[in-house]
């Protein structure tokens, strides 16, 4: 039977329809409306299209699989303190069940994205998507299941600590990854680039931009340590670098690997954990989230 998945985004949400065999059968994207009833029209809405779009009946559905920021009660479908799009508490799986008729599942968006990533690149074994976005997490897929550690924690490495100088983190902590390696931590070594400097950030470094150069040369820095700590802790096979600031694209990925191997260069120990063979790109068309939350309860 075919399946729906959404990736509800702080601006926009995507959905797809997947089919039997995986492939992707329609694509649907909308403006996310803001607030607990804002957001369930959103994806109520979304779902209607998709079901036009491919015509076909709920009925047809064996499941709609939503991927969504905040805190996520997965067993209760319910979603918490998701800030950026305005939900405090939001019941969306009920919700959505009785709109529709079918089973709803919930999973945070870059769990989902990482389910996605694995099925949409064929990647075997382990792999860990590192999801650089506003902040920094990682998804973690093992023989295409999830992984989210005994209380859900697994991969929230934005929040350990590499500086204990560093800047305070909205954690409570200091000097956490996310505090050098996220779209907030770009926006704060550079301001002029405005509220998406990484729409921006190449162009300025080509016009020689020292500032722009410098929290770029951050950004890789922070991300290379971040491929250290989760091939030090799980050793993926393969580590996939999506979010919104992926769209740096091979700029990054390159300079991520460079990183890498100043690293590698004075430890042999390191160099023999072959860390920036590891690293991949995120295609920026490809809907990891969307087809994700469409897998989710395959997956689990």
């Amino acid at each position: 039977m075919n399946k729906i998945g959404l990736d509800i985004g702080g601006t926009k949400t995507l959905g797809v329809v997947i089919g039997d065999d995986g492939s992707i059968v329609t694509s649907a994207q909308s403006p996310t409306r803001f607030g607990e009833d804002g957001v369930l029209e959103t994806a109520s809405a979304l779902v209607e299209t998709l079901l036009a779009a491919a015509d076909i009946s709920p009925s047809s559905l064996s499941s709609i699989g939503i991927g969504i920021p905040g805190h996520v009660d997965r067993a209760g479908g319910i979603v918490r303190n998701a800030v950026n799009i305005g939900v405090q508490r939001l019941d969306i799986a009920r919700r959505l069940r009785a709109r529709f008729g079918i089973e709803i599942g919930v999973d945070n968006d870059v769990t989902a994205a990482a389910i996605g990533t694995a099925h949409l690149m064929r990647l075997q074994g382990t792999i860990a998507l590192l999801n650089l976005g506003t902040g920094l997490a990682a998804g973690i897929v093992r023989d295409g299941k999830p992984w989210r550690g005994s209380t859900g924690v697994a991969g929230e490495i934005g929040h350990f600590p590499v500086d204990p100088l560093g800047l305070d983190c909205p954690c409570g902590q200091r000097g956490c990854l996310e505090t050098i390696a996220s779209g907030s931590a770009l926006r704060r070594a550079w301001p002029r680039g405005g509220d998406r400097p990484g729409r921006v950030l190449l162009s300025a470094i080509a016009t020689g931009d020292a500032e722009a150069q410098r929290a770029f040369d951050q950004l890789a820095a922070g991300t290379a340590a971040a491929v250290r700590l989760l091939v030090l802790s799980l050793d993926p096979e393969t580590i996939v670098i999506g979010g919104g600031l992926s769209r740096l694209g091979e700029p990054l990925r390159q300079a991520v690997r460079a990183q890498l191997g100043l690293s590698g260069a004075e430890s042999q120990f390191l160099t023999g954990l072959h860390l920036a063979e590891r690293v991949r790109l995120l295609p920026t068309d490809m809907p990891a989230a969307a087809v994700g939350a469409a897998l989710v309860q395959i997956a689990d």
